[in-house]
């Protein structure tokens, strides 16, 4: 059975990306979304071969990137897209601004559902929409798609919705059927769901992820996801994402979209996604979800006994923690204090939405020293 571990802290040091140059040594960076571990052999390998040969130009117009997808796809989510239905750009967030710009017209209103990943708010306003919040509904014990609401903003003219499957910041896997209801009240009101799949990948094992595509006919004729292998594989610098449809008329809409927009998908994004979507990196990530899940219940116990006012739901997906520190009366934006005494850097959780005073999200892909270390950190702010 595959281990995959985070790299030593004295060698994620010497990286030289976001996570590593935002702050200074004595910090412990745990807000962005990138992880501390090695990357997957079978990546390595491609982006070496790569390198070798010099085989740095511009990404050809037939690659084995789709095929591979939807390879990877039957393999973990019992989903086969069809690869014609699908095209690449740089990443996520280029494909989510491109898809609503055809689907949307300026001043049209999106929905988003709170909290949620803060670019999607620029994202919305990039693509020459407005937003609409449907804040996701708290059950007590845990989040869900506020269907009422979202039927209610439509019926109030919302053109499209901004979904995020799995939910980031609280790694909700909306299930199969919210997501089939979903896209038939988007169908009624011919309303178009792009789904952002990025964390798709790193849903446990005990999660039935359900790509939106896949929940039914409706799904099919309204939906488009933009899926990637970036955070799971730890690969956003290298810029690759697939937009995917499955209908005659959203494929259209896909196909339509300028070149350029396939033409800035990166040459080892795309090596290294095709690495990470083929057969012989799913040991790999099975080794990764295992340490994931290891870590998320540790972060529970963490919490429990060290910070027992904080409160957090262990996430269905991903590696991102959402917590509640309103209990320690430490503000709207927690985070600026435990930055400032603490020198751990979380997310702000009022970026995410009005729903996020007094939140953080905490990045957990990491090493149990490091995690044990920020909470050990953090607890001593309240024992002062």
């Amino acid at each position: 059975m595959l281990r995959v571990t985070a790299l030593p802290l004295a060698e994620l040091r010497e990286r030289s990306s976001e996570k590593w140059r935002e702050y200074p040594a004595d910090v412990l960076p745990l807000f962005v979304a990138e992880t501390d571990f090695p990357l997957a052999p079978a990546i390595t390998t491609a982006l070496q071969r790569a390198i070798d040969v010099g085989d740095t130009g511009y990404v050809a117009s037939r690659t084995p990137l789709a095929e591979a997808f939807a390879a990877f796809a039957q393999r973990r989510f019992g989903w086969t897209p069809d690869p014609a239905r699908m095209r690449s750009t740089a990443d996520v967030s280029m494909g989510i601004v491109e898809i609503l710009r055809r689907v949307t017209q300026p001043g049209d209103r999106v929905i988003v559902t709170p909290p949620v990943y803060p670019p999607f708010y620029e994202l919305v306003a990039e693509a020459g929409a407005e937003v609409v919040r449907v804040p996701l509904a708290d059950t007590g014990t845990a989040w869900e798609l506020d269907l009422d609401g979202i039927r209610a903003a439509f019926e109030d003219g919302a053109a499209a919705i901004l979904l995020c499957n799995p939910h980031n910041p609280t790694g909700t896997v909306h299930d199969r059927d919210a997501l089939a209801a979903l896209a038939e009240i988007a169908d009624e009101f011919g309303a178009a769901v792009v789904s952002d799949e990025i964390h798709g990948p790193l849903a446990q094992p005990g999660t039935a992820f359900t790509p939106f595509l896949s929940a039914g006919d409706a799904a099919q004729r309204v939906g488009y996801a933009v899926v990637s292998a970036s955070k799971a594989f730890n690969l956003a610098g290298l810029k690759c994402a697939l937009m995917v449809t499955a209908d005659d008329e959203t494929s259209a809409v896909v196909r339509g979209l300028p070149v350029e927009v396939e033409w800035r998908t990166g040459q080892f994004g795309l090596l290294a996604a095709v690495a990470a979507f083929s057969e012989e990196s799913d040991e790999w990530l099975d080794g990764l979800l295992r340490t994931l899940d290891e870590n998320r219940v540790l972060l529970e116990d963490l919490l429990a006994s060290r910070l027992p006012g904080a409160r957090y739901r262990i996430p269905d997906a991903g590696y991102l923690a959402w917590i509640d520190l309103s209990a320690f009366e430490w503000g709207d934006n927690p985070a600026r204090r435990i930055l400032k005494d603490a020198r751990v850097a979380l997310h702000y959780g009022p970026a995410f939405g009005t729903e996020g005073a007094g939140h953080v999200r905490l990045n957990f892909g990491t090493s149990p020293e490091i995690l044990i270390e920020a909470i050990e950190r953090i607890a001593a702010l309240v024992a002062r």
